[in-house]
């Protein structure tokens, strides 16, 4: 890894944690204001300690896509049902639902980069585990599943942990950035994984994938034990005391600009992204593929995804808008590929379905961490993820339910009339709230823009004059 990490001339030690915003709303928009300076899609690689994380990023977001599709294809094997599919997806995400708060809890009470550490080092001997089991031939449904429901518990930890760690590494102004490198890392081991996946499958089974993932975990894990701790920028962590769960709560719900962009993400996480079950179901009744061909539906929803994340790189701070029109666009597009003739014309598809919907994910998740205060940043991950996340439990065995029994291509139908109906309903209510409305202007033509969202009075109280801001 090239560089010394002074290149950053932002780097704050432990000892001098000065220049940050605020706290409140003035300081979510000082947050704001920092974060629409870019220095170039890649900027934050500059950074050290962000590129060894993001070095050890890629060799584990590989082998943890090496896993899904494998244990997708494993259940598929063993049962020949999706719906056994959605349940071991919603055995995964099982633990997120009940308990993704208190997870977001632990990411404020403990030092981030220790928790990363152990949450790490547990998934890769869940991964061992079944490997062990695969390779023998012991393996059997019941034991995915519970290996999925133990891996579940570790990423309620886990998954705010990390969001809310991107923050410790880099600068306000680089945080957008840096959020869509993270994507973008974990899109191109999406493009990687499957297609290695789908050959292990092929040529020696699905027990190698585990294995390999396994092995996967020791380069983040290095990568976190080889940062300069000096040159993080590590949040105070919160005192335990009773009530913290409601406090993260209640500061959401009084918050527009983070209580609405959590709702749509919930639509979105429960019904629009349950492609395990849906795309399994897709390459094994309709178009009657292997392995192999399954994986590429992947690569080429990757391929999008990637696309998608370094376009967002290229930005700064996201507008709620952004996230809101990514998402009717995300779920407009499932609705056309519903009624995709042939194999190649839904892998198209998939590829502009990845990039607007990797385009909500980092906007949704860099919009809410610039807008949250530092000592409340793991509660309020914590509930995305739960949001995002927690809803699978519920969306994953439906969908794999109406699979089963209208066919692939309805479930996908249904997911996408319920993404695009959230996201119009949603971006209505935030116009009104902030008081907006649509301008449209045809005698700009190229000196301006036809279409702009503008205020609809010049005088407004100030919480609305924030939201429009953030709109």
């Amino acid at each position: 890894m090239p560089g010394s990490g002074d290149e950053d001339p932002e780097i704050r030690t432990a000892a001098d944690p000065t220049a940050a915003p605020s706290p409140g709303p003035a300081g979510a928009t000082a947050r704001a204001r920092a974060a629409s300076r870019t220095g170039g899609m890649f900027s934050s690689l500059r950074i050290r300690n962000y590129r060894y994380y993001f070095v050890g990023q890629v060799v584990s977001n590989t082998g943890t896509w090496m896993q899904r599709i494998a244990q997708d294809w494993l259940v598929l094997s063993l049962t020949g049902s999706p719906f056994a599919v959605g349940v071991t997806t919603a055995m995964q995400f099982l633990p997120m639902l009940l308990l993704g708060l208190w997870g977001g809890v632990l990411a404020d009470r403990l030092p981030k980069r220790r928790l990363l550490v152990a949450t790490q080092g547990a998934m890769g001997l869940l991964a061992a585990g079944l490997a062990v089991l695969t390779v023998t031939g012991t393996v059997t449904a019941g034991y995915v599943y519970l290996f999925a429901l133990l891996l579940g518990l570790v990423t309620v930890v886990d998954n705010p942990t990390r969001q809310a760690f991107v923050s410790e590494m880099v600068p306000a102004r680089q945080l957008a950035n840096a959020v869509s490198l993270n994507a973008a890392n974990f899109q191109t081991a999406r493009l990687v994984g499957p297609a290695v996946a789908g050959l292990l499958i092929a040529a020696v089974g699905s027990g190698w994938a585990f294995a390999v993932n396994a092995l996967s975990f020791a380069a983040v894990i290095g990568g976190l034990l080889a940062m300069r701790e000096s040159e993080l920028r590590p949040t105070e962590p919160v005192a335990r005391e009773k009530g913290q769960l409601r406090e993260g709560l209640r500061y959401v719900k009084e918050r527009p600009e983070l209580l609405w962009p959590m709702v749509l993400a919930g639509f979105i996480g429960t019904f629009g992204f349950n492609f395990p079950t849906l795309l399994s179901g897709f390459a094994y009744d309709t178009f009657h593929v292997g392995a192999g061909q399954y994986g590429l539906l992947n690569t080429a929803m990757a391929v999008g995804s990637l696309a998608g994340a370094l376009l967002a790189a290229r930005r700064g701070a996201p507008r709620l808008r952004r996230l809101v029109g990514a998402a009717l666009a995300f779920g407009t597009l499932e609705v056309v590929a519903a009624f995709a003739p042939g194999y190649w014309t839904f892998a198209v598809l998939l590829t502009l379905i990845g990039v607007f919907g990797l385009t909500f994910n980092t906007s949704v998740n860099s919009a809410l961490q610039l807008a949250t205060d530092p000592e409340v940043r793991g509660r309020v991950m914590g509930l995305l993820v739960l949001v995002f996340t927690g809803g699978t439990p519920i969306g994953a065995p439906l969908v794999g339910w109406v699979t089963d029994l209208y066919g692939p291509r309805i479930g996908l139908l249904a997911c996408g009339l319920v993404a695009a109906t959230a996201a119009a309903v949603i971006g209505l209510v935030l116009a009104r709230a902030a008081d907006l409305k649509v301008r449209v202007d045809l005698h700009r033509g190229r000196r301006g823009r036809v279409f702009a969202v503008v205020p609809r009075t010049t005088v407004r109280p100030a919480h609305e004059r924030d939201l429009a801001t953030a709109c």
